[in-house]
């Protein structure tokens, strides 16, 4: 049968049996010390090792909610996606410019004059998809905007709004007035 640590020592002459009653006395009076005043002891392991465990536990919960908004943002780009596939109008590849602009940079979609009319009354709106622009309905595009205003690229009430932000002085108006602006501009 397998001895107890202490009774190994005893054997192998490390310790004696003086030793040995001593050291039981003070483990016998640390018992009753902790039980009389009821102190519960924990040891370092114990304690390192709930540290860690509530360090990974912050961790997990950090991981899941960057998880979680990844995956939020995954599904606002298919609901956009889907809005956008439905209900895209046909752009006609007509022969009307069809002048906006996207990152401060003029762009160029070529339409019908039915399309350009709807456009510029502000019926139908452009936005920016992952195969190019497409033309949506102007509620359509509200959606897409409540869902992230950066696809929605110009509405003609929106570029409205815009130009009125933008006024000029009337000096500058009073120089301007001489200039007639041609009929035939299109914009």
């Amino acid at each position: 049968m397998a001895l107890s640590l202490q009774e190994q020592l005893l054997k192998a002459g490390l310790t004696d049996n003086k030793k040995v009653k001593q050291a039981k006395k003070e483990k016998h009076k640390q018992v009753k010390l902790q039980q009389k005043q009821k102190i519960v002891s924990k040891n370092e392991a114990s304690v390192a090792a709930e540290q860690a465990r509530k360090e990974k536990q912050q961790k997990d919960r950090e991981l899941n909610k960057q998880a979680k908004l990844v995956a939020e943002q995954k599904a606002v780009l298919a609901q956009i996606k889907q809005l956008i596939d439905i209900n895209k109008q046909p752009k006609d590849n007509g022969d009307i410019p069809c002048n906006f602009t996207h990152n401060n940079v003029i762009k160029r979609l070529y339409v019908n004059q039915t399309t350009r009319n709807r456009i510029s009354q502000g019926k139908l709106a452009i936005v920016s998809a992952a195969t190019g622009y497409e033309i949506v309905p102007t509620p359509v595009a509200d959606k897409i905007a409540l869902r992230d205003p950066s696809v929605v690229v110009y509405r003609a009430d929106m570029a409205e709004q815009n130009q009125a932000k933008a006024t000029s002085t009337p000096e500058e108006d009073e120089w301007y007035a001489d200039y007639q602006i041609p009929d035939d501009l299109v914009w």
